[in-house]
């Protein structure tokens, strides 16, 4: 076997070596979560704890927990060290926590309170093992522009980055309405941070139109993936999403990680979780083959 036979036969050695490889020719690699944000009621009433969730996980055989930290009594390692000691034992990964930030503020103390916040965040995330960080842009001040309100996204997230790069956990910056509203705005704000620490925390469910488009357009920059049971092609129609469509968008791009379903409708989501994860498990299984 030739050097261009071995290459032809292992697409990653290629893309070791400096070769370039098309996504078409790029094993995906695909792992299951649940987002805890999709059982915020029961863990707002406290009918639910972070363990319940740990276990409820590796009951449906689902791979990793991305845990929305609202409801966190404390980030104290009485807290956190017993709830990462169940994950392991339930053979669960927190791979991930979701936290609230707003980014879109200029220099000055408002915006080293927010980065200190973020800071406090990523050491919590690498007490639990999460190797990722879910953030939110923000929205442009009352007075200001959308291009100065994206530079100050960018300009914070950098700070952030810088911090969380030495506990090794990656800030994921979701598409949420705001200044990141448009695939090409939060794309503009992640090329400018220009770190491998910092990419898109990509929600198929919050583009407001052109859902897939916009999608696809930010899948070469997804470091995570939370997917929803609807999407919006046209402005304010709601329809059932193409999971399918979106793992092979996916794949094409060369994506390899998790796709953590948030659930957001009206349904009790205990009795829905086990069906809608078994459908996401098989496409996930499907583009990991």
């Amino acid at each position: 076997m030739n050097r261009r036979e071995l290459l032809a036969s292992m697409p990653w050695l290629a893309a070791s070596l400096g070769a370039p490889v098309s996504g078409a020719g790029v094993k995906s690699r695909f792992r299951t979560a649940i987002c805890a944000y999709s059982f915020r009621d029961a863990l707002k009433n406290k009918s639910m704890t972070y363990e319940d969730l740990v276990r409820l996980a590796s009951d449906l055989d689902v791979d990793g927990l991305d845990l929305t930290v609202y409801w966190f009594p404390n980030t104290s390692d009485e807290f956190l060290m017993p709830l990462r000691r169940a994950a392991y034992k339930m053979g669960v990964d927190i791979y991930s926590i979701s936290i609230s930030t707003d980014m879109c503020k200029p220099p000055g103390d408002t915006r080293d309170a927010e980065v200190a916040k973020v800071k406090g965040w990523v050491d919590a995330a690498a007490k639990l093992g999460a190797g990722h960080i879910r953030v939110f842009g923000g929205h442009v001040p009352k007075g200001s522009t959308e291009a100065d309100a994206a530079t100050w996204c960018a300009d914070t997230l950098k700070v952030c980055a810088e911090y969380s790069s030495g506990k090794g956990v990656i800030l994921g910056l979701e598409n949420h309405g705001g200044i990141t509203e448009r695939a090409e705005t939060i794309i503009q704000i992640v090329k400018k941070v220009d770190s491998p620490w910092v990419g898109i925390n990509l929600d198929t469910g919050n583009f407001d139109r052109d859902g897939y488009n916009q999608i696809e357009m930010c899948v070469p920059y997804a470091v995570n993936v939370q997917v929803k049971v609807d999407i919006r092609v046209e402005a304010g129609k709601p329809e059932k999403q193409d999971w399918g469509r979106i793992a092979a968008m996916l794949a094409k791009g060369g994506y390899r990680g998790y796709l953590a379903l948030e659930y957001e409708d009206k349904e009790d989501p205990a009795s829905v979780m086990p069906r809608l994860m078994s459908e996401l498990t098989k496409i996930a299984r499907k583009y990991t083959a």
